[in-house]
């Protein structure tokens, strides 16, 4: 496996792969590797002949765009474990370029992509400029890589859906693969900042995917009436120790509220965010077609 950390460098070899008529998939991550993230490695293989995983924590995408605040500074960063867990699953490179590599003329002079409307809600309500950061870090990846394919987890699920509009707006040659999340035994979401949980943390932190599991079964029941519904979800995290910043059903192809209108086809998809101590959680599920 090959470890990459300029743009040159992996232009070389991604030029010897095409050469040899290779198709190239890529899996950007931030690092701190758990299964999920191995997972899309693994589902990787199965669109492209070479994977390519990048590991770049992106600090325009922090609430404190200087990438000086505390959650860029505290996100954990395990590059050598990483690197050998994505040895084990057969990934072909690390990309792992420094700051200064993806931007070049400084973090504030830096181009960024916006893409409207559905970056400013839900999470992007309650963290500011965060998907202009992802936006702008993942069209990056895209230009510097050259992939045919890239594979996204489904548990970051508006962040998934930001990226394909990026691509459809701005016409990338990539496909953009959606994979299902993985989850613990208990239900948790896998995500790196469960490592902010305790022991007793991590079990309580079931209670959002269970809280979720609950709206779905009960959606049918409130006739539209989604606020009441969303509230009551809140109530339950509330009880169970969180803080929630929103647990919301929408419409699973653009996150708008849904309308109900009479044989309309809904696919729907609940989502949440809350914290709990120090981490903050989300997760979603989706929701079948209402008759």
């Amino acid at each position: 496996m090959q470890t990459l950390e300029t743009t040159p460098q992996l232009r070389q070899s991604i030029h010897h792969w095409r050469q040899s008529g290779d198709r190239i998939a890529l899996v950007p991550t931030m690092g701190n590797l758990h299964a999920g993230h191995l997972q899309l490695v693994e589902a990787a293989r199965d669109h492209a002949d070479r994977v390519v995983v990048s590991i770049f924590v992106n600090p325009m995408q922090f609430s404190d765009a200087s990438g000086n605040g505390g959650d860029f500074e505290r996100y954990p960063r395990t590059f050598e474990a990483d690197c050998v867990q994505l040895s084990a699953h057969n990934a072909d490179a690390v990309f792992a370029p420094s700051v200064a590599e993806v931007y070049p003329s400084g973090l504030e002079q830096s181009s960024r992509i916006e893409v409207p409307g559905i970056s400013d809600i839900l999470c992007g309500e309650f963290r500011p400029g965060h998907f202009v950061g992802v936006a702008t870090v993942v069209a990056k990846l895209f230009n510097m890589v050259q992939a045919d394919v890239a594979l996204f987890g489904e548990k970051d699920y508006q962040q998934l859906l930001v990226i394909q509009r990026l691509v459809a707006d701005l016409c990338f040659p990539i496909d953009v693969i959606a994979v299902p999340t993985i989850r613990e035994a208990n239900g948790l979401a896998m995500s790196s900042r469960n490592q902010y949980l305790s022991a007793a943390q991590r079990e309580q932190a079931a209670v959002m995917y269970q809280t979720l599991l609950w709206v779905r079964q009960h959606i049918g029941e409130f006739e539209g009436d989604f606020a009441a519904l969303e509230a009551q979800a809140c109530a339950r995290l509330v009880e169970a120790g969180f803080r929630p910043e929103y647990v919301a059903i929408r419409r699973a192809q653009d996150l708008l509220p849904p309308s109900l209108v009479p044989g309309e086809e809904m696919g729907l998809r609940i989502l949440a965010a809350a914290w709990l101590g120090e981490a903050r959680l989300i997760d979603n599920i989706p929701v079948p077609n209402i008759d």
